[in-house]
């Protein structure tokens, strides 16, 4: 199997450091790589998916992945795309989120002992003697071409803190670490990661006269360049108790028609074969495609269960059949009830369905907004209270509904 090959008609490779060389080592020998995953929340999102899938695929073809927890760069925070210096977290709350990714990372890899590997940087980050690592690591790092790297380049008009700047010199430590204990040779993240794996791939270099090697893939953007996993509630997050089955399938369902092949190719297991089939679609036969591929990566994620409820919920809404039991619901606090009847604005607000009064008399004055079938068109309107507790169900645009219950 020519797993490089299958990442790159896959559209999932940006750069890597010696392309022949890495082609070499994936096509011929067991490779022992790895990803670093910064546990700054209690759940993996979309965008780790795509590195989750990565290592999915190359484990297929047998190499050997090592899951990196940052349990100590995770106090510090990868200044990478953020604007403002990361909200700092304890070492309790990183120690829960490891043990949260550690349950989501099984869906996708086999953690059996032999076929990966589950390590925390914290165990050899945190009781390092500092003026012994500036004189043994510091010293092969150049400030003037760290700042140089876009990773820290960005952030420099803003303020970028010593705290922060330690960053890039910590993660490629790891490499060195992983390199001498496991024999990684490669390091793999996304195309955001570019300048700190080259840091790590030169820090082996000139420590050990070792060659070893970097590869990031794209990142999960639209055909129009923008960052996918938004929802109007924030991210869309890998556990259901964030963002449940039914709402991570509908993501996938109403993406934009452009962007459903690569997705295909990108995050499911679809063969090559089959997706250049669904590029073939046009006008509506695309809807075939986009639930094709909801349905396969709600099952990846979720289960096949979950990924059937879904699919069948969807089918009986858009079908104009009876609501399904599985459709997201939202109960609205008794205690924001007013008097009578309330306020459609806050109740759009409250769900989730708008994510600011502004933004929720935009869709009723555009007739975004219907409420049990029924087009609502006065921002002023309110609904009654008793017929709020009975449960009403909002739709939102042509694909969005939700019921609202107390």
């Amino acid at each position: 199997m020519d797993i490089y090959k299958e990442l790159s008609e896959r559209e999932l490779i940006a750069q890597v450091t010696n392309e022949e060389k890495v082609k070499e080592l994936l096509n011929n020998e067991k490779v022992t790589f790895y990803i670093g995953f910064e546990p700054n929340a209690d759940s993996l999102h979309v965008g780790h998916f795509v590195q989750l899938m990565v290592m999915a695929r190359l484990q297929k073809a047998g190499h050997i992945p090592i899951i990196l927890f940052g349990g100590g760069t995770g106090l510090i925070g990868d200044p990478s795309g953020k604007t403002d210096m990361r909200k700092m977290l304890t070492p309790e709350i990183i120690n829960h989120n490891v043990e949260c990714f550690k349950k989501q990372a099984s869906k996708f890899l086999d953690l059996t002992p032999g076929k990966a590997l589950i390590v925390n940087n914290a165990d050899w980050l945190m009781d390092l003697n500092y003026i012994k690592f500036l004189r043994e690591i510091g010293v092969h790092f150049s400030v003037n071409r760290m700042l140089a790297a876009e990773c820290y380049k960005q952030r420099l008009e803003r303020g970028l803190t010593f705290f922060e700047l330690n960053y890039m010199i910590m993660q490629s430590y790891d490499f060195l670490v992983l390199n001498r204990k496991y024999g990684c040779k490669l390091e793999l993240g996304g195309d955001d990661q570019w300048s700190n794996i080259i840091g790590g791939v030169e820090l082996v270099r000139k420590c050990d006269r070792k060659d070893v090697y970097g590869l990031t893939f794209k990142l999960l953007t639209t055909s129009e360049g923008k960052k996918m996993g938004k929802t109007e509630k924030g991210a869309l997050w890998l556990s259901e108790n964030r963002t449940s089955p039914y709402e991570f399938y509908q993501y996938w369902r109403n993406i934009d028609d452009k962007d459903v092949t690569s997705c295909m190719k990108m995050l499911t297991f679809i063969p090559l074969s089959e997706i250049k089939e669904y590029e073939k679609l046009s006008g509506s036969d695309i809807n075939q495609a986009k639930e094709k591929l909801a349905y396969e990566i709600t099952k990846l994620v979720h289960g096949k269960e979950e990924a059937e409820k879904s699919i069948q919920t969807a089918r009986s809404i858009f079908g104009n059949k009876n609501f399904n039991s599985d459709m997201p619901e939202f109960k609205f606090p008794k205690e924001k009830l007013s008097k009578d009847s309330t306020e459609l604005l806050l109740i759009l607000t409250e769900s989730g369905l708008a994510p600011s009064k502004s933004e929720a008399r935009r869709l009723i004055s555009q007739g975004g907004i219907s409420i049990d079938g029924e087009k609502i068109s006065d921002v002023a309107y309110c609904v009654n209270n008793k017929t709020i507790e009975k449960g009403i169900i909002i739709k939102k645009g042509k694909k969005i509904y939700k019921k609202i219950l107390v």
